[in-house]
Order: C-alpha cells, then sequence, then structure tokens
C-alpha cells in the first residue's frame, strides 16, 4: 500500500459541547482502541494502542469534515488540545467565538446534530493478518497524524478505501497465483 497516500477514518463516537467561565468548547474521542471498523466485506482495522505514540507533537489541525478552510483548533495556537488515554485519542477544541463556522459548528454538537469524528494520517506502521475465512485484519501500529475533523457522516472516504482495496487485490492476485504455480509444480510430480 502507497503510505504516502492520506487516509482518513471516521468513528461512530460521542462529541460534547460545553461552556466554562464563557469559554466553548468541544470535546470527545477523535479515536478510540480496540474497536474493529469495517473497510469492505471482509475487511477490517483496528488502531492499536500506541498508533498516535510520537504523533502529538506535530502540528495538527481541528477541522469540520476534513474541509482544510474550516479550521477551528491547532494544537501550535494552543485551541486544539489532544491527549491519549486508554480508551483513545481524545481532543478539546476551544472554539473562536469569532468565527461564524465554528458557532455554527459548536450549535450543531451542541443540538445533537453532529456527534461523529474522523482523523487524517498517514500510516507509518501496521499488521497485516490473513485468516483462514478468506478475510483480512489490518491493525494500524503507528501513524502521522496531519488533523482530526468533527464530521456530519461517518464513513471512511473513498480514497482511503480504493488504496486498501487496490492492495488487497493485489495481495490476494499474487496468492492465487503462487497457489497454481505450486498446483502445477505437483501435477507435474505426479505425471
Amino acid at each position: 500500500m502507497d503510505r504516502k497516500i492520506r487516509q482518513a477514518r471516521s468513528l461512530p463516537t460521542q462529541f460534547r459541547a460545553a461552556e466554562d467561565n464563557g469559554e466553548k468548547f468541544i470535546e470527545g474521542y477523535f479515536a478510540t482502541f480496540g474497536g474493529v471498523y469495517e473497510l469492505w466485506p471482509g475487511a477490517t482495522e483496528s488502531v492499536d494502542a500506541h498508533a498516535f505514540d510520537g504523533a502529538l507533537a506535530d502540528d495538527i489541525r481541528a477541522l469540520i469534515d476534513h474541509e482544510t478552510r474550516l479550521v477551528i483548533g491547532r494544537n501550535k495556537a494552543a485551541t486544539l488540545e489532544l491527549k491519549v488515554d486508554a480508551r483513545g485519542l481524545w481532543g478539546h477544541v476551544k472554539m473562536n467565538q469569532s468565527d461564524q463556522d465554528a458557532m455554527n459548528l459548536y450549535a450543531r454538537v451542541e443540538r445533537g446534530d453532529v456527534d461523529q469524528c474522523s482523523f487524517g494520517f498517514d500510516i507509518l506502521e501496521e499488521e497485516t493478518e490473513w485468516r483462514e475465512d478468506g478475510t483480512v485484519h489490518w491493525t494500524v501500529k503507528r501513524v502521522k497524524l496531519y488533523e482530526v475533523s468533527v464530521v456530519t457522516f461517518p464513513a471512511y472516504e473513498d480514497t482511503s478505501i480504493a488504496a486498501r482495496k487496490k492492495d488487497y487485490d493485489q495481495i490476494k492476485t499474487r496468492q492465487v497465483q503462487a497457489w497454481q504455480s505450486k498446483t502445477r509444480e505437483r501435477l507435474q510430480k505426479w505425471h
């Protein structure tokens, strides 16, 4: 799989909008550990508890629906706080009350209309498990994190699916070819 293709994973999780001392914020988990997410039938993925080790020191933005023009927070500006705990990657975004896009999002989260998240990343390390039933499971072990997003729809982005599916299809083709080659060799030995 081409590691240069930025990927995004959307997860069903709970965010909340709150106010404290006049500051408005959104917080919740952008990624959780231990969950198994279906990429397509027969292919699943999970995020390892150490996937974000060393990744949070980078310049990371909080976005709305992965839109780079809709920045609602940034760790470098101290308006986005990210930390990893036993459950996953937790984030706290301090809302800019002068930014109408941010306040519109805040209102949608507060009402419960938007309550899901996503994160954009490159895979730096992963494990692949080919199972006897023909399915495959990837465990994402280490990532380069670019952004976290509050999203309207929790779905894997097409580019991520296409890249992973292409990799899967190529590996399956090679496995079939190797099996066919071994079968021919066995048949030749019998004749």
